[in-house]
């Protein structure tokens, strides 16, 4: 096994000369009256996060924070049949020895600065609540970790990386915490490493597959059985997304690398495309603009560039219309944000998994981490906490101190 190697970004003066030079020759195109987020994100606000990414933005007082903040490393994984790949992580332990060895997993357009507000509540030590020794990865071309070279890297990889990850870190045995692409990463990690290794999975977006003929009664009850207040909300904040969100989903999906010319070529059209999905995805969350242009610099100054993040769609396209489905046996917690991309019954949920907690919140949306930090750790910890059915789920680490 590779040795881990301690990590600062330190992105090159070329680079920021680079994207100021680019940043002064913007393009905008016009814009119907009135339109509003109605057709994409309004003129206004991407002329302003340009001006402001141009002249103002400090990229070196941000890099600096998150070196500060988050302790980050790299190691190589032997990826079968793909070969080593330099993988970037940020890795923090509690100060309590009996810490549960946690795996957070970002998604598209996310990134390990995800953990970022969640690290500490994670890893902080208590008498009343668990504790949690973190790891956040970069998924393979994303962030800081090297991309792969080879075709057809799809979810077992993915999940491979994972979990080699954490066996490297001297975690045999480990619960994991996800959302968008993660969540479909550790419902695999849970699928091929569940029992062994893979102890328990919490998610911010729990997806299952709908009711079915194959299960009659429970289809019957489900047919007959009348939808609840939040569950009608759902289902219409489903029917939008993939109504009118999901546009950007065929293009991943089908030619990522036609797109990956313009976003690694125009910050503007990088931010754009990402800015789009960060107001449309959360419940009214108040980003300042320097969150903005700092998750979308993380993408522009990747170390494979933002292209790379793309051809997960396309490998894992087949996955992702099978979501949810095949049932997973470790104990499962689901946390349900209302304004996550797919928001369906619990009922359904329970059917095909052993879900062991429960949690409904009345704001929120698809990036819980950022948007409620404090309410995704107190499920978090509500599901290990002592009296749980996942209560020392990894054993000798209760989490208390």
């Amino acid at each position: 096994m590779s040795s881990e190697t301690t990590f600062k970004i330190d992105v090159p003066d070329e680079k920021l000369a680079t994207l100021r030079a680019k940043l002064e020759l913007a393009t905008f195109p016009d814009e119907l009256e009135d339109a509003g987020w109605k057709y994409g994100p309004p003129l206004a606000d991407v002329k302003r996060l340009t001006e402001r990414w141009r002249n103002e933005y400090d990229w070196r007082k941000h890099e600096r924070e998150i070196n500060e903040e988050l302790p980050m490393f790299t190691r190589d994984i032997d990826v079968d049949d793909f070969g080593l790949l330099n993988i970037h992580y940020v890795h923090k332990k509690s100060e309590s020895v009996d810490a549960i060895p946690l795996l957070f997993c970002h998604g598209w357009p996310g990134s390990f600065l995800e953990v970022r507000k969640i690290l500490p509540l994670l890893t902080a030590s208590a008498p009343e609540h668990p504790s949690f020794h973190v790891v956040a990865l970069s998924l393979p071309g994303f962030g800081f970790s090297e991309a792969p070279r080879k075709q057809g890297f799809g979810i077992n990889q993915y999940a491979e990386v994972a979990h080699k990850l954490m066996i490297a870190l001297g975690y045999n045995e480990y619960v994991t915490q996800g959302g968008d692409w993660g969540a479909l990463i550790t419902r695999k990690m849970a699928s091929v490493y569940g029992g062994r290794h893979h102890k328990a999975w919490h998610t911010n977006m729990p997806v299952t597959e709908p009711p079915s003929w194959k299960s009659p009664l429970f289809f019957l009850s489900c047919m007959l059985t009348p939808w609840s207040l939040e569950e009608k909300a759902g289902i219409e904040r489903t029917t939008w997304f993939r109504k009118k969100g999901y546009g950007y989903f065929a293009q991943q999906s089908t030619q990522p690398q036609t797109l990956g010319y313009s976003l690694a070529d125009s910050p503007v059209g990088l931010l754009a495309w990402i800015y789009e999905k960060l107001v449309l995805w959360t419940d009214n969350y108040k980003w300042s603009d320097d969150e903005v242009l700092t998750w979308i610099s993380l993408y522009l100054f990747s170390r494979a560039g933002p292209a790379a993040s793309l051809r997960i769609y396309f490998e894992l396209r087949g996955d992702c219309e099978d979501v949810g489905r095949g049932p997973t046996t470790i104990p499962m917690g689901a946390s349900f944000f209302p304004k996550e991309l797919v928001v369906l019954p619990a009922s359904w949920l329970r059917k095909a998994n052993n879900v062991v907690f429960e949690s409904h919140h009345k704001s929120g949306g698809h990036f819980a981490a950022i948007e409620r930090p404090e309410e995704l750790v107190q499920d978090v910890r509500k599901m290990f906490a002592k009296g749980s059915p996942a209560f020392a789920i990894v054993p000798g680490r209760s989490g208390y101190a």
